[in-house]
């Protein structure tokens, strides 16, 4: 009995000692949240730095929707992402695919629904967002591209060239590596006139700014029906598989999504002054750095918690123990 009393003390002590950390931690991250929820102008101050220095900068003041407000900058105005469901996509506009073979848009309609990504090959950090989120999704679906739909990634830079579209279509296609994809997913580049016609057609606006060769624009995937209307917009750059699926299967069917909130990302130009790439993206990635706080804060206080139970229970089995003795 006495040799577990000893265990029974030793575990007590280390638990009083372990503790006052973990009490320390708590308080601080407590501190902390605190600190964000009272003031939350400095909290997103300081998350602002943090999201700068990886390359980012805070939404607009007018909100990430308001793309025709004044207070968006100059080079997002007029930028962003009408939802023209319904709508029918002109299939007899001419492309060139990752071979440089003139081709149709409607040669990819007719039996299978559709996915479309509009980016352009020699953008710096938006673009190859969208495609890794698409090749990401896709790679959960159990559909198959080239067998229950296709997927066509268009450049809506009239510079860019099939070589590019050929070497952007050889790495996602190894990223996906399922068979059959290559007759499934094509990257097409146009001229002025076609993309104009499409990107118009998709409610797709953007700008360029010829000074330094880059483009102003949104990211989202839109899904179309066999026919060539436009049933289902996705934005951001992460787009769940599972209604993914369902998008498929009701455009499969000619069926029309419902307009979805259009919570945007926004790539912006390189700014010369700061040498960094300006991206201005939406409150998603501030509530983000939040909540990444709070979780934190949760997971040590179920530590702190955690530690204090032990330690009472020890306490009281040696409480027990010497009331037996």
């Amino acid at each position: 009995m006495v040799w577990k009393f000893d265990l029974l003390k030793q575990h007590s002590v280390r638990s009083a000692r372990c503790n006052p950390t973990l009490k320390r931690a708590g308080i601080a991250v407590g501190l902390s949240v605190m600190f964000a929820l009272g003031y939350p102008a400095a909290a997103r101050g300081q998350i602002s730095k943090l999201l700068k220095a990886k390359g980012f900068q805070g939404p607009p003041a007018g909100g990430a929707v308001a793309q025709n407000s004044k207070t968006v900058p100059a080079q997002l105005q007029n930028v962003g992402i009408d939802q023209e469901l319904n709508h029918q996509i002109p299939l007899d506009l001419v492309f060139h695919d990752e071979t440089g073979k003139t081709v149709r848009l409607g040669d990819y309609f007719g039996t299978k629904p559709v996915i479309m990504s509009l980016v352009y090959f020699n953008c710096p950090q938006l673009c190859p967002m969208v495609e890794d989120g698409l090749v990401m999704s896709l790679r959960e679906l159990k559909f198959d591209v080239g067998k229950q739909f296709n997927v066509l990634t268009v450049s809506f830079d009239p510079n860019d060239t099939p070589a590019q579209a050929y070497s952007k279509k050889a790495a996602y296609l190894s990223m996906y590596n399922r068979r059959g994809a290559s007759d499934g997913w094509h990257f097409l580049t146009g001229d002025a006139a076609s993309i104009e016609a499409l990107t118009q057609a998709l409610g797709y606006h953007y700008k360029y700014d010829p000074k330094i060769q880059q483009f102003s624009h949104a990211a989202a995937i839109v899904v179309l029906t066999p026919q060539g209307k436009i049933a289902r917009y996705f934005y951001g750059i992460t787009y769940p598989s599972g209604q993914v699926r369902l998008a498929l299967v009701d455009a499969s069917h000619g069926k029309i999504g419902n307009p979805v909130d259009s919570v945007l990302l926004f790539c912006s130009h390189y700014d010369p002054t700061t040498g960094k790439y300006s991206l201005l993206i939406t409150r998603v990635l501030f509530l983000g750095a939040l909540l990444t706080v709070v979780l934190l804060a949760g997971f040590l206080m179920i530590l702190f918690r955690g530690g204090s139970k032990a330690q009472a229970r020890a306490l009281a089995t040696g409480k027990s123990l010497r009331a037996e003795r």
